[in-house]
């Protein structure tokens, strides 16, 4: 397409493009694609050298272009302007300057002829555009801005104390750029002795066996953040077991334990990252309280929070164990520790500028705090569910918890000797001392008293039971404990189950007798209990007179009239054939053939009238003297109760 432009169009491109006018700017105004003009400026800042004229030849004129008008120019009178008569170039104003360059200088064109005599755009001075009108200001805004201030109020203060009559967005726009160009420098910090030290992992030297066999190792260090002492150790795996040994080993090394320990969000020791409420694994927050130090993790995804042993840990990794291999994990930890007792410990350290070794020896170690008598008690941990023997499985033993955990998720720790059962909020619900694999530890207040049978809980309290029977029943059983030996248990259960179905007396008779006789078989004590002549209850006697029972005469006369009234109307059935109507008296014959006359209106099938105190056919036709009572006619006859009305 820049082919078939006219020179003067690829001119004007160029000149508008060097007075930093956008592409789709110069696009708009010359009226070519956008595209095209993006070519012509890409092909002239890409286009080689011109070739030098040969010698003696005569120096080509340069094409005489008037330049087109731009900022402190003005438009020759004889030239047209391409930007168009009707939108002179100079109304436009230039770009702003990009951040950082001068402010304050102006583009002047100026034609420099190249070697072919052609004016070079590229000569002209670049264009840094206009000054903001904050740029006096700039010392009073630094000012409020190292007090934190926001945008708004430097625009405030400006109006208010410097006469400022720009725009609020310009202060805003100026506040922007002195912001991305003036960072916060980093804090550097400090800690007193024995205040703080600081963990990390890092990548070991590999282990490489005597058969080839090639593995990965885990470089563990901690850094004293005052003195820069420091202990590693290396380790196959990081989990949470693997940390505590390490760190442990530490504090023992060192001779004592700092008040903090400086961490980030490995998995081992931090259960949910959180900046702030984080929460460690329960065995690690046990060490904790054990040592009587604090753990902090480190904000997730920032490592400067513990600089100290970032750096640290690189300089095992490149000056302690780089390049080398070893045999086992011993072989490796024992290089460590001669490394950082000859090499680590005397060197100067680079930031502090003093003897690490010599720091710690005179200040830091005196502050640590004392060791406790005892390591920590190390144990194992895992969640467990309550099976539905109410007990839970460690290290393939068995260990009872109370019934009302049954089906729940308990946490169970567990050492050489003890298994300690915590709930979820890790408070200890029961200790159990630590079994062989196979065994069952049961505590008896774990069993509810319903699934303790009579056989475990002995002789002796069964005889606690039998003894409230009676004399005769506790002599019987303990002539039978003395005959049979353990085999009476049994029968005791049985004596007391007899207890349901027979009397006191009953049981008394029959142990009298088997005892006179020396039987001492639960079978004969039923057998005698089967001969005694059963006891027939007496029927209670009816109460005569009562306040609020009826005489039994009332309710004679009512069954008596009932029955009276019954009899006449059964015997009123027999003596008529067929109902004569109420309102004639007229009986009505039967008749098959004529069942809807006018004169039998109301008939049923059989050609009987029926009587107007049915509502419809489908009624009984049972005579109403023959209905019983209801209730109103019945307490009609009943005479009234103390306390009634008669009219009620």
């Amino acid at each position: 397409m820049a082919n078939r432009l006219e020179m003067a169009n690829i001119q004007a491109i160029l000149q508008l493009h060097a007075l930093q006018w956008s592409h789709r700017r110069i696009a708009r105004r010359l009226g070519v694609d956008r595209a095209t003009v993006a070519k012509v400026i890409r092909s002239a800042q890409a286009a080689p050298k011109p070739a030098l004229a040969p010698s003696g030849s005569e120096r080509a004129k340069p094409a005489n272009f008037t330049p087109l008008p731009g900022p402190g120019l003005s438009p020759a009178p004889q030239a047209e302007a391409p930007c168009g008569e009707s939108e002179p170039c100079s109304d436009s104003k230039p770009a702003i300057a990009p951040s950082g360059s001068d402010v304050g200088i102006r583009i002047t064109t100026a034609t420099t002829e190249s070697p072919q005599g052609i004016a070079a755009p590229g000569a002209a001075a670049a264009s840094i555009g206009r000054s903001s009108a904050c740029e006096p200001f700039r010392e009073f805004i630094l000012a409020r801005l190292e007090q934190e201030l926001s945008a708004q109020r430097v625009y405030q203060d400006l109006v208010a104390e410097q006469n400022y009559r720009g725009s609020y967005y310009s202060v805003r726009r100026f506040v922007q750029k002195l912001e991305s160009r003036l960072p916060l420098p980093m804090r550097r910090l400090e800690c007193p002795a024995g205040f703080e030290a600081q963990v990390d992992y890092g990548t070991g030297a590999p282990i490489v066996t005597a058969e080839g066999k090639r593995r990965k190792t885990h470089v563990f260090r901690i850094v004293l953040s005052h003195s820069r002492k420091a202990y590693s150790e290396a380790s196959f795996r990081q989990t949470t077991e693997a940390f505590i040994v390490a760190l442990e080993n530490a504090f023992w090394k060192l001779g004592g334990i700092p008040q903090t320990i400086v961490i980030d969000n490995l998995k081992a020791a931090v259960k949910h990252p959180d900046w702030y409420d984080p929460e460690l694994q329960p065995k690690l927050r046990a060490f904790c309280e054990h040592y009587g130090t604090a753990i902090l993790p480190t904000r997730p995804y920032t490592p400067r929070h513990k600089g100290k042993v970032e750096r640290g840990v690189d300089y095992v990794k490149e000056n302690g164990l780089k390049g080398k291999t070893f045999t086992g994990l011993d072989e490796q930890n024992r290089h460590l520790a001669d490394w950082e007792a000859t090499v680590a410990d005397t060197r100067i350290h680079g930031t502090t500028r003093q003897h690490v070794g010599q720091v710690f020896a005179a200040i830091e170690r005196q502050a640590l705090r004392p060791l406790p008598a005892e390591r920590f008690a190390f144990f194992h941990e895992g969640q467990r569910i309550v099976s539905r023997d109410g007990h839970v499985e460690v290290a393939k033993a068995y260990y009872s918890a109370p019934p009302e955990y049954l089906r729940r998720t308990v946490w169970v720790r567990w050492d050489a000797r003890l298994v300690r059962v915590f709930n979820d909020r890790m408070e200890q619900i029961t200790l159990h001392v630590r079994r062989e694999p196979g065994r069952f530890s049961t505590h008896g207040a774990h069993i509810a008293p319903e699934k303790i049978s009579g056989v475990e809980r002995g002789a002796r309290w069964l005889m606690t039971k039998v003894s409230l029977i009676g004399p005769s029943t506790t002599a019987w059983s303990e002539a039978m404990l003395t005959s049979r030996g353990i085999e009476g248990t049994r029968v005791l259960m049985g004596l007391l189950a007899l207890t349901k179905k027979h009397s006191s007396d009953s049981l008394e008779n029959a142990c009298r007798t088997a005892l006179s006789h020396g039987e001492f078989r639960l079978r004969a004590l039923r057998a005698l209990i089967a001969r005694q002549p059963r006891l027939v209850q007496a029927a209670l006697p009816f109460l005569d007179e009562h306040p609020l029972i009826r005489p039994l005469e009332d309710y004679a006369r009512v069954v008596a009239a009932a029955l009276e009234r019954q009899h006449a109307a059964d015997a009123n059935s027999e003596s008529q054939r067929s109902f004569t109507r109420h309102d004639s008296g007229v009986p009505c014959p039967r008749k098959e053939s004529n069942l809807g006359s006018a004169n039998c209106r109301g008939s049923d099938a059989s050609g009987t009238r029926l009587r107007s105190g049915y509502p419809s056919p489908g009624c009984s036709s049972a005579e109403p003297d023959s209905v019983s009572p209801d209730s109103s006619s019945l307490r009609s006859l009943l005479p009234p109760l103390p306390g009634e009305s008669s009219d009620e």
